[in-house]
């Protein structure tokens, strides 16, 4: 069942979001050629608890119950699509990574992810991070009450596809609040007039996820980091946005 949340729950909500935006970008800034990943999600958790808030993809489950997430932050760099764990791993001068954050606060949830350059990066990857985060703004555009989830796959996969770049499928946006992660599923590609209409009051995480390559894309050992088979390049953008009659309001945004 999709929940429609209550104006005192969005407000909470739109308080998380600014501080997750907040945290998220104070991270982005430690980014640079040297840092150990490990030292990125260290200092996601603290601004984290410092904040009143949890992390809310540490020690994660997911419904098939593999082992636990162990982090705070999901870090992706380069083939990495999603879920890539910190560790001692230093970033390399043109790397692109991806980082995704989830926050619990005030017993409610939002999430925020971007890719960003680790100093100087090729044409192609500064035109995957460009096109992925418009991707993001374009299903973003199309939300309002009385849409479906189908318009929202069509306009990121549209925007992918004139670019040259292929979204994943296998992995979706969700709905998002009393979890980190609720129905209703919003993948990155549809069909206009299909899907679950959406309802003043949900509250979603859009996050398109864009292969310079191939579209396959295969699990790593770890059990968690999602990888592109040819070892091309991947881009991850996302927003908790709630959606109104007129429109959507981003929430995670300072």
């Amino acid at each position: 069942m999709i929940a429609i949340k209550t104006q005192e729950e969005i407000n909470i909500l739109r308080e998380g979001g600014k501080i997750l935006a907040s945290v998220l970008y104070q991270v982005v800034d430690k980014v640079r050629p040297g840092v150990a990943t490990i030292e990125l999600d260290e200092l996601a958790e603290k601004l984290i608890k410092r904040a009143g808030g949890e992390p809310s993809f540490k020690n994660y489950k997911t419904v098939d119950d593999r082992i636990p997430y162990p982090a705070s932050l999901c870090v992706s760099i380069n083939d990495e699509i999603v879920h890539g764990i910190p560790s001692g791993r230093k970033l390399k001068e043109g790397d692109i990574i991806g980082l995704d954050l989830g926050m619990e606060y005030k017993n409610l949830f939002t999430d925020m992810a971007i890719t960003v350059s680790v100093g100087n990066i090729s044409d192609e990857a500064k035109k995957i991070i460009k096109t992925t985060k418009e991707c993001l703004n374009d299903g973003i555009m199309v939300v309002k009450e009385g849409v479906r989830v189908g318009d929202i796959g069509f306009a990121i996969q549209r925007c992918a596809g004139k670019n040259g770049f292929n979204v994943v499928r296998e992995l979706v946006g969700h709905g998002v609040g009393y979890k980190a992660h609720e129905e209703p599923e919003i993948p990155n590609f549809g069909r206009k007039g299909h899907g679950e209409v959406l309802k003043e009051g949900m509250v979603l995480a859009l996050e398109p996820m864009l292969i310079a390559g191939k579209a396959d894309i295969f699990l790593d050992k770890d059990f968690w980091t999602w990888k592109t088979k040819d070892g091309s390049l991947s881009a991850h953008f996302e927003h908790t946005i709630v959606v109104t009659k007129s429109g959507a309001e981003i929430l995670t945004k300072i």
